[in-house]
């Protein structure tokens, strides 16, 4: 099992769950966040003054999947998050050693 972390550009959330949906992902937690990377943020003018945004608004998209899902899910996150444009965001790839689902108490894959 692994959980696959993206950070994206909020404009392209709905691409990428319709995305992940198609091929089979059942569910998404969504974080709406701050962060900078290459792109060290940007200036912007209000009112007359200019002012430095340092932490630019982002998605983090977390999802729990099956081993066989993984590399389809990171291939149509990139394909359906990508702009070319610097800020596109990341994809992190992490094993889960267990699951549990409250409700019931399953575990493991079928937990998810």
């Amino acid at each position: 099992m692994k959980l696959i972390t993206a950070i994206i550009k909020p404009f392209k959330l709905d691409d990428v769950r319709e995305a992940l949906a198609e091929i089979g992902v059942q569910g998404l937690t969504v974080t709406e966040v701050k962060g900078f990377g290459r792109q060290k943020g940007h200036t912007e003018l209000y009112r007359g003054a200019e002012y430095v945004v340092d932490f630019l608004p982002k998605i983090k998209i977390e999802a729990a999947m099956a081993d066989e899902l993984l590399d389809r899910a990171v291939e149509v996150i990139q394909q359906s998050a990508r702009t070319g444009k610097v800020g596109d965001g990341k994809i992190f790839v992490q094993t889960l050693e267990q699951v549990v689902r409250i409700r019931t108490g399953e575990l493991d894959a079928d937990a998810l």
